[in-house]
């Protein structure tokens, strides 16, 4: 039998390693999926137990919320114990947890429910990316990273659109138990995957050769505390991610509920609509890991300098929509809105593994995703929420422009950083298992 040709910056064959990489992708997707099915459930929701949209919000915060303490901890199961395994077992409990959803009878057993999805979601965005940094070479990680991020607004739309279609037919308990089920396929699937051996923590040593390999003793906890915070490429990127995360969390959420009440459609139409503008963020996301990576050729920081342009373009958009045009002329808005506001995230994903040591990749990643959800996807949709309660929907979504000036703000300042902090990583060469 003919062995498999491993090409040079892979670990394994282009055919498994794009095998690998599908699972990883719909498991991303079927997350997204599962987390965001809720919002189009609202109006039903609202009509059966009587809930605020502060309320509402809760339900969309409290995945977040969990992610936020457990993330870090199970990253750390990522990079020290198993990725696949780590990867498998999150999937299989938030896709039972999604299932549990639809038999619950009150606003607090649907709060413990979805909070338990954040449970199993805690670490899969750090673990998928730590994979993903290791499967491909360096020099297209922006692009993986972006096809891979797709899957976002992908589950984004499937789960805002099947839940109004699902619940407008059969009642919204259904479109829970529906959503749960592919889940728990990919997962069982992933625990056969191959992967790559959990990486050494090592330091450099003075006399280690000229290549950068790693030659030296374990790295400390205080050596290990000071990878992720004396970069400040790394630190910038983490609070730009969350910034922009802020504003795109608060639209996947508010928006079904915007079109409802603004301009009248009905729940399903307004589900339909919204997920037509977040699906568009599968061109963003690809495109912009795409573009990051051309730039980074001929300026190093590209990955930095590209989402604060994207970051600034879909502010103006947005502003646009929202408040100077609110008309016909606002849906092409949002439209080119979509493209741009995913656009970062191929790049500043990459940032965050390109500047680390590779033994630390998902735990660089758990930090930025504890700081998005802290600051970002737990706080959107509730404070949103609150100010709609407080003043109306569309005053409420005309604030989230600003978010996005400050996530610009960021990437930039974080660009001045990036070459410097990218000297100082140890080139580790990973195994096989």
């Amino acid at each position: 039998m003919k062995k498999a040709v491993v090409p040079e910056g892979y670990l394994f064959s282009k055919r498994y390693t794009n095998y690998v990489f599908t699972l990883l992708f719909l498991l991303y997707m079927f997350d997204y999926v599962d987390r965001m099915v809720i919002t189009s459930l609202f109006p039903y929701l609202k009509e059966d137990w009587g809930l605020t949209d502060a309320k509402c919000g809760m339900l969309v915060s409290a995945v977040y919320w969990s992610i936020v303490l457990l993330t870090f901890p199970v990253s750390v199961l990522v990079d020290r114990w198993s990725r696949k395994r780590t990867i498998g077992l999150m999937a299989l409990i938030w896709s039972l947890a999604t299932g549990v959803c639809a038999l619950t009878k009150t606003f607090g057993q649907l709060f413990g429910a979805r909070t338990l999805i954040g449970v199993g979601e805690a670490g899969y965005a750090p673990g998928g990316t730590a994979m993903i940094a290791g499967l491909y070479p360096q020099e297209k990680r922006s692009w993986m990273m972006g096809l891979w991020n797709a899957s976002i607004p992908l589950g984004n739309a499937i789960g805002v659109t099947l839940g109004g279609i699902i619940a407008a037919t059969w009642g919204w308990r259904h479109a829970f138990g529906l959503v749960a089920i592919p889940g728990l396929i990919v997962a069982i699937l992933f625990f056969f995957v191959r992967d790559y051996h959990t990486v050494g923590l090592i330091q450099r040593n003075t006399g280690s050769d000229k290549k950068g390999e790693t030659n030296g003793s374990a790295i400390s906890i205080k050596e290990m505390v000071l990878e992720f915070f004396r970069k400040p490429s790394l630190i910038f990127t983490y609070f730009g991610i969350a910034a922009v995360v802020f504003a795109t969390t608060s639209l996947l959420t508010w928006l079904p509920t915007y079109f409802h009440r603004v301009q009248g459609l009905p729940t399903e139409q307004a589900a339909l609509k919204s997920g037509s503008i977040m699906v568009l963020a599968l061109i963003g996301a690809p495109l912009g890991g795409y573009i990051a990576d051309r730039w980074r050729k001929k300026r190093i920081n590209a990955r930095l300098l590209f989402p604060t342009i994207t970051s600034l373009m879909a502010a103006l958009f947005l502003f646009l929509a929202f408040v100077v045009f609110p008309g016909k002329l606002q849906y092409v808005l949002l439209m080119a809105m979509g493209v741009l506001i995913t656009a970062f995230i191929s790049a500043a994903a990459a940032v965050t593994q390109d500047v680390v040591h590779a033994g630390l990749r998902a735990m660089s990643y758990a930090i930025a995703v504890v700081i998005q959800n802290l600051l970002g996807a737990s706080t959107g949709p509730f404070i949103t929420g609150a100010i709609s309660d407080a003043t109306n929907i569309q005053t409420a979504m005309s604030f989230l422009p600003i978010s996005l000036v400050v996530a610009a703000v960021l990437f930039f300042a974080g660009s001045f950083f990036y070459e410097k902090d990218l000297s100082k990583v140890i080139n580790v060469k990973l195994e096989v298992s």
